[in-house]
């Protein structure tokens, strides 16, 4: 048993950068037909074609994956291009860390649309996508934060809390289809998204409070999904896989 995904059908929200544009490239090495989803039409051209000069197979997924329209079609296109669905990363998100004091409507509701109510919306179009026999396989990207939280993060940790929550409760629900629901939990991971929450000196520091000595990368959260996607975690389900070098469960 091994790591190879030849054939599979998968759609990976938010592939147009970061973690998902990893695991979008990740994937396609192994064998799989990758819908790389995102807005920006641009990022999305750019991800299929670094798969595609790369040997790999995918084509672009252009929806709002915040809606349950955007990530039905989404998902159907997936299916109508492959024949068969049976990976979705729900990746996508869009973040704002602000003090209490500074939080405004707008901001929650689309941080909720995003990362809360399109892992619903997401789960559903995939469950009913995937075959009733063969079933497949759903991670969600959660972080840290849902463990350990960090000044100015009262809404993503709100959410990505309710990620776990959703996962666990998923995965109790879909079992009976043979639909594994996981989630993967990196802490903090240097990505364009996270750019305008980092400089040198709090990378420093949170490495050298990290038992591993380093930040982590894309790479690491892209390997986790992957192997969670595979068939060496046939009998994982309702896990919360923390990717962090250790600094959650640990103080240094």
């Amino acid at each position: 048993m091994d790591m190879n995904m030849d054939n599979r059908a998968v759609l990976v929200t938010g592939a147009g950068n970061g973690i998902g544009r990893e695991t979008a490239l990740q994937m396609a090495a192994l064998g799989a037909v990758v819908g790389v989803n995102d807005l920006k039409e641009e990022f999305v051209e750019a991800t299929v074609k670094a798969i595609t000069e790369a040997g790999g197979r995918a084509f672009g997924v252009v929806e709002n994956v915040s809606t349950q329209e955007g990530i039905q079609a989404a998902v159907q296109r997936v299916k109508a291009h492959c024949g068969r669905f049976d990976v979705l990363v729900n990746n996508a998100a869009w973040v704002r860390y602000q003090a209490i004091p500074d939080i405004r409507p707008d901001t929650v509701d689309r941080m909720v649309d995003v990362g809360f109510k399109g892992v619903i919306w997401g789960i559903q179009a995939a469950s009913e996508a995937m075959d009733t026999e063969r079933g497949g396989a759903i991670i969600n990207v959660a972080s840290t934060a849902a463990l350990r939280s960090t000044l100015n993060s009262v809404v993503y940790s709100g959410i990505k809390s309710g990620v776990l929550g959703i996962t666990r409760a998923a995965a109790a629900e879909l079992g009976s289809q043979n639909i594994r629901v996981n989630a993967v939990c990196p802490s903090a991971v240097p990505t364009e998204g996270t750019q305008r929450n980092r400089n040198a000196e709090r990378d420093a520091a949170r490495a050298a409070k990290t038992p591993l000595g380093r930040l982590g990368t894309v790479t690491d959260i892209a390997n986790t999904i992957c192997f969670l996607a595979s068939d060496r975690a046939g009998f994982m389900s309702a896990q919360a896989l923390v990717v962090d070098g250790g600094v959650t469960f640990t103080n240094l």
